[in-house]
């Protein structure tokens, strides 16, 4: 298997790094960043405490990487360029403050989201008191003028029942550290009683959205949902174009879809207009947190969708139910990058004690990716 590791996290520290995010500047330095997670009685990441990414660069397209510097306070972020500059918009901690930070110079210094002028565009909860905004590295999309991202508040902080789905905006050519400038639409509970009633061991729930425009320039609002034993479905939530409202309607609007039990990653590819989606599609029937094989699928209208290309997939050896427990390539992060995808991997390989916890951040390129679009993988 081939990649290139930008970090691994010795077991024995009961820390796991998760959330990647990547892109490349326009002076060709690729920018990455993911946090940390886990467990540590000693410094417990996920408590209320400030929750910290590392930000990492390449000079020479990804073949080696500099840990360039830690963030305090920021968690589930994603990295996006928007008019020159570069952003790192997420949460403060776990169930915390929604925020952005801006760097001018590449990454390598950051504004501080401290007062609603500077970033802290919304305020949560004390400790698990709502709202507890949640999210993931997810890709940010203009349209009507807007910016928009997706992000959840778990409301009871169970999951995933929990979780509320709705969207953040902006005027495209906005300050966007200026919290008067962001409107949040209304949050969206996931009804349970309009879905089978074996969906979800712990109840069906949304979780980590991703915007998205499909070809008629309707909005949406793709969330992964909790189906298990079930695998391989995802909530459509329509998004109104001002960005005020989100609604799901449960007869038309919740399909099949590769991967839609884990997190992924939607963009449309600018130049055949193809919907492209990196994802953990289920391939062993009756396990749905399977995350060992990482596949690219293709849409042309965003609703039908076919898998094209296993990516990566474990090579250890190690039987079936051993894969399924202990690895992951997982929580995949991509850019178009004009002929191939450059992609980053929460990885659990080679040591890691379950899929879910992850050992490494992993760089990936699949090359000449338009190549496969026209294939169809059955498993």
């Amino acid at each position: 298997m081939k990649f290139v590791q930008l970090r691994h996290q010795p077991e024995k520290t009961e820390l796991f790094l998760g959330s990647p995010s990547i892109v490349r500047l326009p002076d060709d330095t690729l920018v990455a960043s993911h946090d940390y997670f886990g467990y540590n009685k000693n410094d417990n990441v996920e408590s209320s405490k400030l929750a910290v990414s590392s930000i990492y660069h390449s000079y020479d397209d990804g073949q080696t990487w500099t840990d360039t510097m830690p963030i305090i306070g920021a968690y589930w972020c994603t990295l996006f360029l928007h008019h020159g500059d570069l952003y790192l918009m997420g949460c403060d901690r776990k169930h915390g403050n929604l925020i952005i930070r801006k760097s001018t110079d590449g990454g390598y210094q950051w504004t501080t989201p401290d007062t609603a002028r500077t970033g802290l565009l919304f305020e949560g909860g004390h400790g698990d008191q709502a709202p507890n905004y949640h999210c993931a590295p997810v890709p940010l999309v203009i349209h009507n003028g807007r910016i928009f991202r997706a992000y959840e508040d778990n409301e009871t902080t169970h999951w995933p029942t929990g979780f509320r789905a709705f969207v953040v905006s902006a005027p495209v050519d906005s300050d966007l550290l200026d919290a008067a400038n962001w409107t949040m639409s209304n949050k969206l509970t996931f009804d349970g009683s309009k879905v089978p009633d074996d969906w979800g061991d712990h109840g069906p729930g949304f979780l980590e959205g991703n915007v998205c425009v499909d070809p008629e320039g309707q909005l949406w609002d793709i969330l992964r949902i909790s189906t298990e034993p079930h695998s391989d479905w995802a909530a459509f939530v329509k998004v109104s174009d001002d960005g005020k409202t989100v609604s799901l309607d449960y007869d038309n609007d919740i399909i099949k879809f590769p991967g839609g039990t884990h997190k992924f990653v939607v963009r449309r590819d600018p130049v055949t207009g193809m919907y492209v989606n990196l994802s953990n599609k289920n391939t062993v029937e009756g396990f749905a947190s399977q995350r060992n094989v990482l596949t690219m699928s293709v849409s042309e209208d965003l609703r039908n969708w076919r898998v094209c290309k296993v990516i990566v997939q474990d090579d250890s050896g190690h039987r079936e139910k051993d894969s399924l427990r202990l690895v992951g390539f997982q929580y995949p992060d991509w850019q178009f990058d004009g002929d191939d995808l450059i992609i980053l991997s929460r990885t659990s390989y080679r040591g890691a004690r379950s899929f879910h916890d992850s050992n490494r951040i992993t760089y990936h390129v699949l090359k000449n990716f338009r190549h496969y679009f026209d294939q169809n993988l059955a498993f």
